[in-house]
């Protein structure tokens, strides 16, 4: 037995009503079972409840044996004198509050198949707890929850962009250009590619908007690839138009070593990633007003379609050329990830916070426009039977897979919910 369970059963009233008879022999009725409480202190608050001929109203504490009250420390805490009822899945001893109080207590008695049909979801070997059981639960449902999920993971990246949004004073512009650096890192170089971008703040990069190489200057300096002696041309070019800029903006470079090139297919070496985001950069002195301005998504990827220069066709890295000549231009998947992780959680946060629904309604509809991601997550749902059919739907099932069925919070979860109070297992 395990005490989240018992506040599962204590939450949804999962219990049989008639046995709530307390340890000195009132009956127990649940007026409201109260809201839990997932800070410091008793399990539900502001619970409202009948004992014997009087009603309560005050917070619920939770536990497997009404022993725990003492491992717990409760007696000594005058957090707890306000607690009018202990639910127990076993009643060993008599309680008190710090105050000498006497708390009553009950026993909750439910159908056992319900703990058996959690720990089955519990234990399960599987990726997906309940994937041998989704077939038991409403399509509707399930629909449903993939829509939440999605919101849900959307709140989350918004939340994050906020964050710096904050330190940043407010500056959208700032805020964005951060954001997609590091999303240009694509997970194995974000760090270094979001450090970059802090070191070097995107007015520098506006002001030299019609050189791009002296943006390119700026980024590969900064990144510390122009530490090395070489005798290309074009590195030479970088390399004395970084010792200007650096001087005139006092900029600290990051040390190379923290760009990571091992196990990465060429054409995603750092070192092309910021060639295509020096292409990205040129030409405009607000990318974020491009995002906020343009409303359809296929005008969109026009200002993402973009080749790194002349140089790097027949590069992918400095003073060693490649065998053969191909420009280097930015994908689709790597479009599609942009929007999903940068362009709608800021075009959805900006709404949000301008009370400009039109906004938020768009960065949803840019992710029924974009396809579902396709990695071992989504071929595992697959496999289920629940194919997404685009990327609001992926986003969704990732959401559900991370949050909840990797850590097994399926207490949590509405399909877990549905699942553990299925009556039969056949």
């Amino acid at each position: 037995m395990t005490e989240e369970f018992l506040q599962y059963i204590w939450k949804h009233a999962l219990y049989d009503p008639s046995s709530l008879l307390a340890d000195n022999k009132e009956e127990v009725e649940v007026l409201r079972p109260g809201e839990q409480n997932f800070n410091a202190g008793p399990d539900f608050l502001n619970a409202r409840l009948r004992i014997g001929n009087t009603t309560w109203a005050g917070n619920v504490e939770i536990h497997i044996s009404s022993s725990d009250w003492f491992k717990h420390n409760h007696h000594y805490n005058k957090a707890y004198n306000n607690v009018i009822l202990q639910a127990v899945y076993q009643n060993d001893r008599t309680v008190k509050l710090q105050n000498g109080g006497h708390v009553p207590t009950i026993e909750l008695k439910f159908d056992n198949r319900l703990y058996g049909n959690y720990r089955d979801l519990v234990d399960s070997n599987s990726r997906i707890p309940c994937q041998d059981r989704l077939k038991l639960i409403d399509p509707f449902i399930i629909g449903d929850i993939i829509n939440r999920m999605t919101i849900e993971r959307l709140e989350e990246k918004s939340d994050d962009i906020a964050r710096t949004l904050k330190n940043t004073g407010n500056d959208w512009a700032e805020t964005f250009y951060i954001h997609l650096a590091k999303n240009f890192g694509f997970k194995i170089n974000a760090v270094p590619f979001e450090m970059l971008a802090r070191s070097l703040p995107f007015r520098y990069i506006a002001r030299h908007k019609d050189n791009l190489l002296q943006i390119e200057a700026l980024l590969f300096g900064q990144a510390g690839f122009l530490d090395n002696r070489s005798d290309d041309e074009y590195y030479h070019l970088l390399v004395r138009e970084y010792r200007l800029l650096r001087s005139k903006f006092d900029l600290k470079p990051l040390e190379k070593h923290l760009w990571k090139f091992l196990r990465l297919r060429p054409c995603n070496f750092p070192t092309i990633r910021l060639a295509q985001f020096a292409r990205l950069l040129s030409g405009t002195s607000s990318l974020f007003a491009v995002i906020i301005e343009t409303g359809e998504l296929k005008q969109l990827k026009k200002h993402f379609h973009l080749t790194a220069s002349e140089y790097w066709d027949s590069h992918y890295n400095f003073n060693r050329e490649s065998d053969s000549l191909m420009k280097k231009s930015l994908g689709m998947l790597s479009f599609n990830n942009i929007v999903i992780n940068t362009i709608v959680p800021v075009l959805f946060l900006y709404g949000d916070r301008n009370i400009k629904n039109e906004l938020k309604e768009r960065a949803l509809n840019f992710l029924t426009e974009v396809p579902s991601e396709d990695n071992h997550i989504i071929r595992n749902w697959k496999r289920t039977g629940i194919a997404p059919k685009n990327a609001f739907e992926s986003q969704g099932l990732l959401q559900l897979r991370n949050k909840y069925c990797r850590i097994r919070k399926c207490l949590n979860c509405r399909i877990g919910n549905k699942i553990i109070t299925i009556p039969n297992k056949e």
